[in-house]
């Protein structure tokens, strides 16, 4: 089984197709949508869990950028500014995969950037604006035009 984290940028001419659900039918792919903003008739930004086996997800990757959609890798895009961070542990409560946790032995809360899908869910949680969205490429990716 092969896996990733996706960045998806849809033009105004794809939005309203099912080009994401064609990646289960088509390409026998599995997705769970980590986050979406979708504009009818300008553009739409998904974060998507894509799975299935390396050959077939390669092709429906081909097939995103065929259809015109900007598709980048999103490993870890999240970080945590440590001097920031005051260890309260709001951003565990909200965290749906784990990546943030409460370590019992210290009562410090790990950030653990493999386990996390870049649903930026922690982002607005954190009381102090510790957790940031930190490649360029994300901001870039967003705001381009």
């Amino acid at each position: 089984m092969y896996s990733k984290i996706l960045f998806l940028r849809f033009p105004k001419t794809e939005v309203r197709k099912p080009v994401v659900c064609e990646l289960a039918r088509d390409f026998n792919l599995t997705f769970t949508i980590l986050h979406a903003t979708v504009f009818p008739r300008r553009e739409g930004m998904m974060v998507l869990d894509l799975s299935g086996n390396e050959k077939d997800f390669k092709k429906g990757v081909k097939y995103l950028k065929d259809q015109g959609v900007k598709v980048k890798d999103a490993a870890q895009e999240i970080s945590r500014d440590e001097k920031h961070c005051t260890q309260c542990g709001a951003c565990t409560a909200i965290c749906p995969t784990g990546a943030l946790s409460v370590d019992r032995n210290d009562m410090s809360i790990p950030f653990d950037i493999e386990k996390c899908s870049v649903c930026q869910l922690c982002i607005p949680t954190c009381p102090t604006r510790a957790m940031k969205a930190s490649s360029v490429f994300a901001e870039s990716f967003f705001n381009d035009k």
